[in-house]
């Protein structure tokens, strides 16, 4: 296979599966080995491409943003409380991965790893769609100082490959009683500080992995994850809030029993 039809078919997975709860990472991974290249060649890459998916939020959600950024100089309480929920959401993630982040690492080329996470997940997601009765929030805005921190503490589950940060930030918060479209938007709103985070801190250590010839392969692949995460995040929404999470579920168990299974019989 052409390297250019893997770096577009990259770029599609991630901008279709960032923002779903089914894990980037652990599609990205399988999706590499699945096309018969090897996941840890790619996975500079895979990280590199990630600022196109995080660019979709900014587009799509630039009215937000602005009215946030406003709101500031205007000493709204909203605003401010806007700014505070994604700080405190991300500061467990910063501690953990400066205390464990080598070892982090070391499971982002482990596809089987994937595979159980992917499994277990789903299961879990299927639970709690039977066992949460999330109320209105009304607004990222309308988190409490207490909901934040915890939804920020269960997004560190997600550094493990394949468990996925939208889905444990945006389960973690329904857990705590917030309704699915807040609780997705806050999902997304988080994303961009900590993904941002991770790639700038995952770039600058491992920079050596990146080769000028790269360069142009990342332009490519992040345009595309760009496209395509806007595509998804606008159907994203209206989807959960009808039909809710359990076919992400199910398809997470599906996909993992698959993919593990070849890995098994390959």
């Amino acid at each position: 296979m052409p390297i250019v039809w893997l770096v577009i078919i990259l770029g599609v997975v991630e901008g279709l599966t960032e923002y779903l709860p089914v894990s980037s990472t652990g599609h990205l991974i399988l999706a590499t080995e699945l096309l018969g290249f090897n996941a840890s060649d790619w996975e500079a890459f895979n990280v590199a491409i990630q600022p196109g998916a995080i660019f979709a939020i900014v587009v799509l959600y630039w009215r937000t943003f602005w009215d946030v950024f406003t709101g500031l100089f205007r000493k709204e309480a909203g605003a401010w409380r806007f700014v505070r929920n994604l700080v405190v959401a991300c500061v467990p993630a910063v501690v953990l991965a400066l205390l464990i982040g080598d070892q982090i690492e070391k499971l982002l080329g482990n596809a089987v790893v994937v595979c159980w996470a992917l499994i277990i997940g789903g299961v879990a997601i299927l639970i709690l769609e039977k066992v949460v009765r999330p109320k209105e929030c009304n607004g990222v805005q309308n988190l409490s100082l207490k909901q934040s921190a915890l939804v920020g503490a269960v997004q560190c589950v997600a550094m493990i490959p394949g468990v996925s940060r939208s889905g444990a930030t945006i389960l973690g918060a329904m857990a705590l009683g917030v309704d699915r479209k807040t609780a997705a938007e806050f999902s997304f709103f988080l994303a961009m500080p900590t993904l941002s985070g991770a790639t700038a801190y995952y770039l600058l250590k491992h920079h050596d992995r990146i080769e000028p010839a790269m360069y142009g392969n990342i332009l490519i692949g992040s345009l595309v994850s760009f496209v395509v995460a806007i595509v998804v995040v606008k159907l994203f929404v209206g989807f959960v809030t009808r039909y809710g999470f359990a076919p992400f579920g199910w398809y997470r168990i599906v996909a993992g029993a698959a993919a593990l299974a070849w890995l098994t019989i390959r």
